[in-house]
């Protein structure tokens, strides 16, 4: 059996070049970083290093990278941070309505603790106004946390309008960038952010190892207590091994980001391939020029994305509902784009990668015409 995987927003393989340059953290280099001898310099030196790699990815200074255990880590860490630090100026946060649950969760959680949450309304296409954004700002207001680009549907946000926004009324803002750090350009400054999350399984890295940016003279509660580690910002020896992981996939994402339009127009082929099969039975969610150029979500109408895909086990897919037994659970990002239920539901999302070819493209395609009547 031929197995494509069309999942690489969901993870993606660890690349070769990542791979080498971690072996011999594997085999040497052993110390702690901490330590001033002549096994904990070499760990301490390629930690720096890895910190620098990602920290040039993003237009960022070294010093304002934290190493995390992943995107998860790094969310919870700029929500519960900001709020335990700054609530005695306010409770106020401000997100959208298509967050992933890395967001969504750690805001009901603290909403237990007394913050107050508004969640912004996005149009069809998942794009969240600025305005919008300005509108619930009130003197309360301690920050504002907005996703780059939404994981199922691939829009990508006004990072830098609400930014500006943010900066006029001197509230802290935050961005999580999972699946676009890799994917298209970034700049922390250009995007006026505060924090910006990265997650290293979604960038050619290891899973278990993802980091925040963190803008200079940002005052937040450490995630973790213990000692001094990542300047006092995390505790916890830091983990030499997927550190250099990291370090090496964003040096890598930054020297190969070209050839993202190789997968845009890979990924364009294959929607303008459905459409012409599929005509009226098929419809795309997200923005149609502001989205991640490797996603392609669509709904086949009046079908079932979950049995589709296991009807055709040779595809390595995502679905956006859940539908059985008569009844239909959108997600909670279709559901804010307000697509219809019984559209919804046919909802599958295939995301490329590095690695995708036509061929792969061409075997779907096939798979998918025979799997899907009409």
């Amino acid at each position: 059996m031929t197995q494509i995987y069309l999942d690489y927003n969901a993870s993606t393989p660890i690349a070769s070049e990542v791979k080498e340059t971690m072996r011999p953290f594997l085999d040497h280099y052993f110390g702690n970083p901490s330590a001033l001898h002549f096994a904990g310099v070499p760990a301490k030196k390629a930690v720096e290093d890895a910190r620098t790699q990602a920290a040039d990815l993003i237009g960022a200074k070294s010093h304002e990278i934290i190493f995390t255990s992943g995107g998860t880590e790094s969310n919870n860490h700029v929500l519960k941070g900001i709020f335990q630090r700054h609530q005695h100026k306010g409770k106020h946060i401000i997100t959208t309505k298509i967050e992933h649950p890395a967001i969504m969760n750690p805001c009901k959680y603290l909403e237990t603790l007394g913050a107050a949450v508004t969640y912004v309304e996005v149009d069809r296409f998942g794009r969240v106004n600025p305005l919008d954004i300005e509108e619930v700002i009130t003197d309360e207001t301690i920050l504002i946390s907005v996703m780059h680009a939404n994981n199922e549907v691939g829009t990508i946000q006004p990072i830098a309008e609400i930014g500006e926004i943010a900066r006029k009324h001197e509230v802290y803002f935050h961005t999580d960038a999972a699946q676009s750090v890799g994917k298209v350009p970034i700049d922390v400054e250009k995007l006026q952010v505060d924090f910006l999350t990265i997650a290293g399984h979604k960038l050619y890295a290891p899973k278990g190892i993802g980091a925040l940016y963190m803008r200079d003279g940002v005052d937040i509660e450490p995630f973790m207590h213990g000692a001094g580690h990542e300047g006092g910002r995390r505790a916890g020896t830091e983990n030499v091994l997927l550190a250099v992981g990291l370090g090496k996939a964003c040096q890598l994402a930054a020297e190969k980001l070209a050839e993202n339009k190789k997968i845009e127009k890979l990924r364009n082929y294959f929607w303008g391939e459905l459409k012409d099969h599929f005509h009226d039975n098929l419809s795309l969610n997200g923005h149609p020029e502001q989205r991640l150029p490797n996603t392609l979500s669509v709904n086949f109408h009046h079908k079932t994305g979950q049995d589709i895909l296991t009807e055709i086990p040779e595809i390595a897919a995502s679905t956006g509902s859940a539908c059985h037994a008569g009844q239909v659970t959108l997600s909670a990002v279709l559901k804010a784009m307000n697509v219809k239920e019984e559209i919804g539901c046919g909802a599958v999302r295939f995301s490329l990668g590095r690695d995708t070819t036509i061929e792969e493209i061409n075997n779907a395609l096939s798979l998918l015409k025979n799997a899907v009547v009409y």
